[in-house]
């Protein structure tokens, strides 16, 4: 049977991308919390992960399982990361081959924060658009998600790159185990006839 890979060309792509963007997810937080501490005290509140996971709790009333900030902690990180890991597995649909990935993944991220904090999020009357956002507030959650989508696309790359590999490895066993059969067979024949009176 053909590999996987081959039956489906965009199976390595997408599993690749929600691995990469689920790794791209730590230095995405990590920019967020440098940038938070050099805010100014007055904007120094919940970023908008934390905002939107307590009002999807909210709204899906589960906040009595979220009692305290630990457990608010933990929610806000699953989510971060669990929503990194989705709309970076969607990376290959908007991925060329001609673009540099660098350039195209902060592209990208940038697409995933419109998307977001000015789509989805205020339509569903999760939070204001990112537009009434202070500007230091708005900086640091731009920037963080260009950062994301540059590391999801540069790790995307490398971690496709090198199933590929694989899988042509695995792919061309079989041909080299026949070449081996075949060569030994005819070294065998080879030396009967030369035993022959």
């Amino acid at each position: 049977r053909p590999p996987r890979s081959t039956l489906f060309p965009y199976t390595t792509l997408f599993r690749s991308s929600a691995i990469a963007s689920t790794l791209a997810t730590f230095p995405m937080t990590l920019v967020m919390e440098l940038m938070y501490r050099k805010l100014p005290p007055a904007q120094r509140h919940a970023l908008p992960p934390r905002k939107l996971t307590m009002a999807i709790a909210r709204r899906a009333r589960l906040q009595q399982r979220l009692p305290d900030e630990k457990s608010r902690v933990r929610a806000t990180l699953a989510a971060h990361f669990a929503y990194g890991a989705l709309t970076g597995a969607l990376y290959p649909l908007a991925w060329r081959q001609a673009s540099p990935r660098l350039l195209h993944g902060s592209l990208y991220g940038l697409a995933i924060w419109a998307l977001s904090y000015l789509g989805w999020i205020p339509a569903l009357g999760l939070l204001p658009p990112a537009t009434r956002q202070q500007r230091g507030r708005r900086r640091l959650m731009l920037l963080a998600h260009v950062v994301w989508g540059a590391a999801t696309a540069m790790t995307a790359a490398r971690l496709s790159r090198a199933g590929r590999v694989r899988s042509e490895a695995r792919g061309n066993a079989p041909l080299r185990l026949n070449a081996f059969a075949e060569r030994a067979g005819a070294v065998h024949s080879a030396g009967r006839r030369r035993n022959l009176p």
